[in-house]
């Protein structure tokens, strides 16, 4: 089944709101010839309907980089997913390992975060990963099993028609280092093979599932290039239109 890549960029806490939408602008000017590749980026929260006000009908997408699971209420600080809907976004990262690591996320409240997204028509991305221990400790396997089976538990396949997977060694994350392609291909094949496992072969195949890590124009082209890879998931590379431009024209 072809699956349609998807090049997304995580802006993390970067940008003010008019350097986000400046950086959107170019990279959306730059995107205006790009085709069979869909392109997002997911800006801080305070710069979320600008950026999408200023790239309104061009090729980049918006995402949000976390929501929270309830609808309102006495949440100090948190952001719902009619929120992010109202401003315009279409995709939601869930589950990053930086929430995980610094903010106490857990796939319980994943889980819920990916039902408040689907509830509001969302595109979800589920981000997963090992630590370089955990990974040491050859438990890579084991801790992915956990974060997609508990981050998805309790969803049928309609409402994860517009899921997406984003695979991220936590080890690699910032670092410089990069998976090798082997690492990759065996970590992506193992995705898709527990995605069938616990929905259906068709699921399974139809799911894009990306990877992050260090991802910059001098690896993209080897990394897209894996057979069960179907997009990246970019952090600082992304920051700049004209790196980033790069990645998204992996096989120019």
């Amino acid at each position: 089944m072809s699956r349609v890549p998807l090049i997304a960029g995580n802006w993390k806490m970067y940008k003010t709101g008019r350097q986000a939408v400046e950086t959107a602008k170019d990279l959306a000017q730059l995107c205006s010839d790009v085709q069979d590749v869909e392109v997002m980026i997911a800006p801080t929260f305070l710069s979320l309907p600008l950026v999408a006000a200023s790239i309104e009908d061009t090729n980049v997408k918006i995402g949000a980089q976390n929501l929270y699971f309830e609808k309102q209420g006495a949440y100090t600080g948190e952001i719902s997913a009619d929120m992010l809907k109202a401003a315009g976004v279409e995709y939601v990262l869930i589950g990053h390992s930086e929430r995980r690591l610094y903010f106490g996320e857990t796939d319980t409240s994943v889980c819920k975060k990916i039902k408040a997204a689907i509830e509001v028509g969302l595109k979800p991305v589920l981000c997963i990963g090992e630590s370089e221990t955990q990974r040491e400790e050859e438990k890579t396997f084991s801790i992915l099993d956990k974060q997609v089976s508990d981050g998805l538990k309790g969803f049928g396949l309609e409402e994860l028609a517009h899921l997406v997977l984003a695979y991220e060694p936590v080890w690699a994350i910032g670092t410089g280092k990069t998976a090798s392609v082997d690492q990759v291909s065996q970590v992506h094949q193992y995705l898709r093979s527990l995605l069938e496992k616990l929905f259906s072969k068709d699921f399974s195949n139809q799911t894009r599932i990306l990877y992050g890590g260090s991802v910059n124009p001098e690896n993209a082209r080897d990394l897209m290039g894996i057979e069960d890879v179907d997009g990246a998931l970019v952090g600082g590379a992304s920051l700049d239109a004209n790196k980033f431009i790069n990645i998204i024209k992996y096989n120019s």
